[in-house]
């Protein structure tokens, strides 16, 4: 059985006027991973089972009754899309819900557990699912009935071994402007690695004219790459900014997987601008510096040694 470890509560505040659903597990080998403290996220051998427990609380003002269920869900077009009512996959057949349902009075919280069970004769691959907490109004006096759900993503990768390796590119920042005039810096991203990807980050505009600096200023959050794809993740800016020419660094990262990199851009004055291919920004710098101190330490002990060794040496005999 894996390991798993509690997840902390912070930033897990019910709706105020629905039902909440967070995740109260993630696995040890990605507890400082904050993707796991989110969504159900994991590597499995074909045999496999995990369990994983969940919160539902109820902060309404009234009674809920809770259905608890698995359903399907896909990657298109940079969105993580979770299937209509109880649609199927292979994932959702292999998950189950203990308890299926729950009754909560209002403000109440109720604790119930995942369980993913991969058969032994699974194919290799990644899977995408939903873990439902739904409830239904009772029917107005037009026969309508309200039904309110919020879901945990899960994403599964199947297959012998470790976990394939997860990475992306940023190839190009597009500079633009919105109708209203705003400017906007667009990244588009490729997805590099075998595993789906939750974009999020951050970019800073640096030596604009007159010196100026800007931001850092959020990358627009929700942007899903499934595995090999490309999408465009936006950057909205501060419509005060001069047009530039601005020296822009840009940070993205899913999970703990990140990357750094620059390009030179100006802000049309309408419209969209060409693309302009970005230069990774790495550590060289801080490795070779480290070797740096390394070749020293090494050369100052070997002097050291040498010196030791010197004076232990006996005098010559007369």
């Amino acid at each position: 059985m894996l390991a798993v470890v509690a997840v902390p509560s912070a930033g897990a505040t019910p709706r105020p006027d629905g039902i909440g659903l967070r995740l109260l597990d993630a696995p040890t080998s990605a507890s400082s991973d904050p993707r796991a403290r989110l969504y159900i996220v994991d590597h499995l051998a074909p045999g496999t089972v995990i369990h994983r427990r969940i919160e539902v609380a109820n902060s309404t003002t009234s009674a809920s009754h809770i259905r608890l269920y698995p359903a399907a869900a896909r990657i298109a077009k940079g969105s993580f899309l979770g299937a209509a009512g109880h649609t199927p996959n292979d994932l959702s057949t292999w998950t189950s819900v203990s308890p299926r349902a729950v009754d909560i009075s209002p403000g109440g919280r109720a604790i119930a557990v995942v369980s993913i069970a991969v058969p032994r004769d699974a194919a290799p691959g990644e899977r995408y699912g939903v873990v439902w907490a739904e409830a239904r109004s009772t029917p107005n006096n037009r026969g309508i009935t309200q039904v309110n759900r919020v879901g945990i993503r899960i994403y599964l990768s199947v297959g012998p071994g470790g976990a394939p390796a997860a990475d992306f590119s940023i190839d190009s920042l597009t500079p633009e402007r919105s109708p209203n005039g705003r400017p906007m810096v667009v990244a588009t991203v490729h997805n590099t690695g075998g595993r789906a990807l939750d974009m999020s980050g951050s970019l800073q505009l640096l030596d604009g004219p007159g010196g100026l600096s800007a931001g850092p200023f959020p990358a627009t959050l929700g942007t899903t790459l499934g595995i090999d794809e490309t999408e465009s993740v936006q950057i909205m800016l501060d419509k005060r900014l001069p047009a530039g020419p601005w020296d822009a660094r840009i940070v993205l990262h899913s999970g703990l997987l990140e990357h750094t990199g620059r390009a030179t851009i100006t802000f049309p004055a309408a419209g969209i601008a060409s693309p302009v291919t970005v230069s990774p920004v790495g550590r060289g710098w801080f490795y070779l510096a480290i070797g740096l101190i390394v070749a020293l330490l090494t050369a100052l002990g070997v002097m050291l040694v040498t010196i030791a060794r010197r004076r232990l040496r006996p005098a010559p005999t007369i």
